[in-house]
């Protein structure tokens, strides 16, 4: 997790008003986290963090493309990613319930680590079914593998109907 703390903004000495942050996020960010579902990625994350008096708004601008890998035909391709996200942070001294829109920072606190918040972001954009011909670029999903896999897929059924106590439940409707 070392290499998370260059993905930390120190507010503290940040006058009142914009600042601008660029952050490269490559494959050694994601491997930081445990199950990640993206394990190589070519990304750009540019934050705008605009400093009140009583708050702190994020802006995130995430681009680039992610190595996804194919539901179809198990090949790879490169996903592009495009995120513009805001996050509230506001400082108070009371406590306050757990929130996911706006984050809490009390008087010791000196940084905000935003490497979470890219993560995040970063994996909510991706495609909840991945496939490569879905893409635009002309690229089709690989047509040798989806054979195998037809062919693989056909031989359950041929055994299922060979399997005689299939048949005797079938039977029991």
């Amino acid at each position: 997790m070392k290499s998370l703390r260059t993905y930390s903004i120190p507010f503290t000495g940040l006058k009142l008003g914009k600042h601008y942050f660029e952050y490269e996020i490559k494959d050694d960010f994601f491997s930081e986290f445990d199950y990640s579902l993206v394990k190589k990625a070519n990304l750009v994350c540019k934050v705008e963090l605009e400093k009140q008096e009583t708050m702190l708004i994020l802006n995130f601008d995430i681009t680039g493309t992610v190595t996804a890998t194919c539901d179809r035909c198990l090949s790879e391709y490169q996903q592009p990613v495009n995120v513009h996200e805001q996050q509230i942070a506001r400082f108070t001294e009371e406590e306050m319930g757990e929130d996911d829109e706006i984050i809490t920072l009390g008087k010791n606190d000196h940084e905000i680590s935003i490497a979470g918040l890219i993560y995040e972001y970063v994996n909510v954009a991706l495609p909840f079914i991945a496939n490569c011909s879905n893409q635009g670029d002309g690229k089709q999903c690989d047509e040798e593998m989806l054979a195998n896999l037809n062919k693989l897929a056909a031989n359950d059924e041929q055994k299922e109907n060979v399997d005689p106590r299939w048949e005797a439940l079938k039977k029991l409707k």
